[in-house]
């Protein structure tokens, strides 16, 4: 069983949770503490394999002098196979030292059934953040970049929700909040995966139409973007996208070590979709002040819309994340984003989306009283 234990030998502890050994893994200068765990971990048998249902819900103290914003887990049965890793994020908290908060692990995971020695799962703690962005951790899954560049949307999704709030009133603020919603509502839905190794056009009939050609990006620049898009391209054909590559140019003073762009596909009825993300997946990658580099994918990127095949006219680029090499972030402001594209096609944030939810759920005074507690 999984019992109450103070931080002290919280070093790793082992229990058994239904059918399932499930190890908590917590370093001694952890700045959280587990002080109970309550759930259930139930395995399957899939022929070589198992497949581990977790649900488990975690009970955690602050033990540092840092308020907190933001913590995710690593939760793992096995490293090497597919869907033997899931993560567990918990964004937007503001809890205080010595406050307790409730973290749930809700996961499917697979493990091979010969691999029998030890815990079947284990829980390890990957970032926490501070509210002054210091961060604590693994970060193995990059949970710094991530949570900084979460928690930077979030202060400035409530600092722009806060102004409505003090120049409308309750009023206003509830009107902004419904034009959240509309906007998801309003979302166009895509359809897109990558097919690995190369150019496999799915529908003949718009091949024969659009047979694969190089096309230019157009690019939205933002004015206070550190990264500047230059020459980007990719051959299309049809309703497939092949090796997107642009690049960029570090126009800010800081060294950058990861870039993350966002593409905008427009169909043959001029209609616009978010397509994906393109980032930096190098590790080596770095731009001195100065320099330039190239963002690529060398697979293919399918679309689809309601189960039909999109017809891509034109795709457009913009920068949506940046970090410099000493860990800070940036990401748009909400004059960039306030752009006759993006705002077509970009879903709310994690944290408008957080505030709507509490607003269907419950009132708009609770957004206000969610608002005053940052």
């Amino acid at each position: 069983m999984l019992g109450l234990l103070g931080a002290a030998s919280l070093l790793a502890q082992d229990g058994a949770v239904s059918d399932c050994f499930v190890k908590i893994n917590l370093p001694a200068d952890s700045p959280v503490a587990l002080l109970g765990t309550t759930g259930s971990c139930r395995p399957t048998a899939r022929g070589p394999a198992l497949m581990l249902d977790v649900n488990v819900s975690l009970t955690v103290r602050n033990i540092s002098a840092n308020r907190i914003h933001g913590v995710r887990l690593r939760v793992v049965s096995q490293e090497v196979v597919a869907g033997g890793v899931a993560t567990v994020y918990q964004p937007s908290l503001n809890v205080g030292p010595g406050e307790t908060f409730p973290m749930r692990i809700v996961a499917q995971l697979m493990r091979p059934t010969q691999v029998a020695v030890g815990p079947l799962v284990q829980v390890n703690l990957d970032g926490v953040l501070f509210q002054d962005f210091s961060f604590y951790g693994e970060n193995r899954l990059h949970s710094r970049r991530i949570m900084t560049a979460n928690e930077m949307e979030a202060q400035r999704d409530r600092e722009y929700l806060k102004r409505v709030l003090a120049q409308g009133g309750v009023p206003a603020l509830r009107d902004a909040i419904l034009k959240i919603l509309k906007r998801q509502d309003d979302l166009p839905q895509l359809t897109g995966r990558w097919l690995r190794g190369g150019h496999t056009v799915t529908n003949a009939a718009l091949a024969a139409v659009a047979p694969e050609h190089e096309a230019k990006f157009a690019s939205l620049q933002f004015p206070d973007s550190p990264i500047q898009l230059m020459d980007g391209s990719a051959m299309l054909a049809g309703n497939e996208a092949r090796a997107p590559s642009i690049e960029v140019r570090n126009i800010a003073r800081q060294p950058v070590r990861y870039v993350e762009l966002g593409l905008v596909l427009t169909d043959s009825s001029g209609r616009q979709y978010l397509a994906c993300s393109l980032p930096s997946t190098d590790p080596a990658f770095s731009l001195p002040p100065g320099g330039s580099a190239r963002v690529s994918q060398q697979d293919t990127l399918n679309f689809s819309a309601a189960g039909q095949p999109v017809n891509i006219q034109k795709m457009t680029s913009f920068v949506s994340q940046v970090e410099y090499s000493d860990g800070k972030v940036w990401v748009p402001n909400r004059q960039s984003l306030d752009n006759s594209i993006l705002e077509k096609v970009l879903a709310p944030s994690a944290e408008e989306q957080r505030l709507a939810t509490l607003y269907v759920r419950k009132s708009i005074d609770s957004v206000v009283e969610e608002l005053k507690k940052f």
